[in-house]
């Protein structure tokens, strides 16, 4: 049971009939540019099994002049600075905690509500937002004292090494762990352990704890952003809201998806019943209805009966790439909501388990550059590449899909 997937039509047609996946064409060469490890006139880098990689701004200064100490930078005496072009609209906390990022939230608060930050003269809550050219009035400031850390319990100790298990990537301002299947991001209905919950051992001496930025499917292994501080918090997730994360999934369907490369293009909505909640594909204009695009792209088959696909969501709606797969007639293997093809059958040694692994991501990092974080295959995928003789190691052809 499968469901032909229409190439593009030349007509146009309106933005609620955009259902059918349609094929991308690939970047040029000359338009892209070459990517980052390629060799001049030698093929693109292969995906390794694992990564993680820090990326530079594009222009550094010969010379990097050492990071001054944090209280180095706090004003010992009043001062008066203006909004910068970078800075407008943008909050007064936030403002400075950009300025001065080792302020407590606490701290920052108080001086905002006692009025000792002036704005043109005026006082101003933490939630007003700056305008470029105004001048800020900042009092002196200060580092709160560090609370004596409490040692951890036992359990505590446990679920800090689980987390440290997980990472593959972390600096002071973020965290990427590798999530594995069937540990929630956050909690719900009978959910007692999930990664929200785990994260309160990693509480700093502020009481701080890192904090998500995006989330990911219970069953779904793989990539998952983690903010350690509030400033690396409002980055992030202005990253994700204005798209500037690229986000890459592997998954493996039954069937071959035809043709091979393409754009799927749907609307969204909820649809609840008494024992579970599920997106179905809708109409613009139907009530909750969200637009949802996902690029695809076949990167190896094992004998026409099993594909696995790279994905490329450009928006970001819950549980898009298993709705969206299914709606063209090649659900993921293994998927409890969305896998309905009648008399299908596992081939034997594949576990029942969803096959979908948030496999690469790529962001701008709060203070300059990028990161780069890929998970490994989980163990249940792992175990089906090598029964069905697939190369974790070929080259990924999403990454020629447009970002948009």
């Amino acid at each position: 049971m499968s469901r032909r997937i229409k190439r593009m039509n030349p007509k146009p047609r309106e933005r609620d009939e955009r259902k059918e996946a349609r094929p991308f064409k690939a970047r040029s060469a000359k338009k892209a540019g070459p990517r980052p490890g390629a060799k001049p006139g030698g093929k693109p880098p292969r995906f390794a099994a694992e990564r993680v990689e820090r990326r530079a701004p594009k222009s550094l200064p010969e010379t990097p002049a050492p990071e001054k100490p944090v209280e180095a930078l706090l004003p010992t005496k009043v001062q008066t600075v203006k909004v910068t072009a970078d800075e407008n609209n943008m909050r007064v906390d936030r403002f400075l905690e950009a300025r001065f990022p080792g302020l407590s939230f606490s701290h920052i608060q108080r001086v905002v509500r006692k009025g000792e930050l002036r704005v043109d003269g005026k006082r101003v809550d933490s939630k007003d937002r700056l305008e470029e050219g105004q001048s800020v009035r900042i009092p002196p400031l200060k580092l709160d004292t560090p609370k004596a850390a409490s040692p951890l319990s036992e359990a505590a100790q446990k679920t800090l090494a689980a987390l440290k298990e997980m990472t593959i990537y972390e600096d002071d301002d973020v965290l990427v762990l590798n999530k594995p299947f069937g540990l929630a991001v956050q909690g719900g209905s009978g959910t007692t352990r999930h990664i929200d919950q785990m994260l309160d051992v990693m509480r700093d001496s502020k009481g701080q704890k890192p904090r998500l930025v995006h989330r990911i499917d219970k069953d779904t292994s793989g990539c998952l952003l983690i903010a350690k501080t509030r400033f690396a918090a409002s980055h992030l997730t202005g990253a994700f809201r204005s798209r500037s994360a690229r986000k890459t999934y592997w998954a493996l369907v039954p069937g071959l998806p035809k043709p091979k490369q393409g754009r799927i293009s749907t609307f969204l909505a909820k649809e609840e019943s008494e024992d579970d909640t599920i997106m179905r594909i809708a109409q613009h204009g139907d009530e909750g209805a969200s637009h949802a695009v996902t690029y695809y792209a076949v990167v190896e088959t094992a004998g026409n009966k099993l594909t696995w696909v790279s994905l490329k969501p450009v928006t970001g709606r819950t549980h898009q790439l298993r709705a969206h797969m299914e709606h063209i007639g090649h659900p993921i293997v293994g998927d409890p909501k969305y896998f309905n093809i009648e008399n299908w059958q596992l081939p034997g040694g594949l576990q029942n388990r969803l096959h979908l692994l948030a496999r690469r991501i790529v962001i701008p990092h709060p203070r300059g550059g990028f990161i780069d974080a890929t998970a490994p295959l989980p163990q249940h995928m792992q175990q089906s590449w090598n029964l069905l003789g697939l190369d974790a190691s070929r080259f990924d052809p999403i990454e020629n899909a447009p970002e948009e």
